[in-house]
């Protein structure tokens, strides 16, 4: 069974619904050198023309596991620090010390992710925004918080990887 790359920052989707969502944040983590994690079940056909149209050949340079279940993950991730993205928080992500290993988690783009699941996270944090508006895109709001995380943690950084 393939093991979770350690001291590096993941990105894990919570039973991602929007195949263009999850092909763009795949594009993401190929650009950014950072590793995913696929929580299932998906709310589409893994190999959904609309993910391959996303991702297009950056497929091939993104380290993602796929996780049969959030118990499995969970058994994956072991003592690692959970970083929820979430409305229903008032800590900011610019406020938030990211660590090298954490693993960033996004919830489902209809209902992000259930109660239990938000509750037993390490952390949970939230992009403000305007008032009277829900939410941005999931895939916009990784990107945000991400460029966070790598921003204040240079050395774990692909690009500083690819200039030194």
């Amino acid at each position: 069974m393939k093991q979770l790359q350690q001291n590096a920052l993941r990105l894990a989707l919570y039973q991602p619904d929007i195949p263009a969502n999850t092909g763009a944040m795949m594009r993401l983590c190929a650009c950014m050198g950072m590793a995913m994690d696929i929580i299932e079940p998906c709310g589409f056909p893994f190999d959904d023309r609309k993910l391959k149209r996303t991702v297009m050949d950056y497929a091939k340079h993104v380290d993602y596991m796929r996780h049969l279940s959030w118990a499995h993950f969970k058994e994956q991730v072991g003592k690692r620090r959970l970083v929820l993205l979430t409305t229903k928080t008032d800590t900011p992500y610019y406020g938030f010390a990211f660590r090298p290993d954490d693993v960033l988690m996004v919830g489902r783009e209809s209902a992000g992710v259930p109660e239990d699941i938000h509750n037993s996270v390490d952390a949970r944090i939230t992009i403000p925004m305007a008032e009277g508006v829900r939410s941005l895109n999931v895939g916009m709001a990784a990107a945000i918080v991400v460029s966070e995380a790598l921003r204040q943690i240079p050395s774990i950084s692909a690009l500083s990887r690819k200039s030194a």
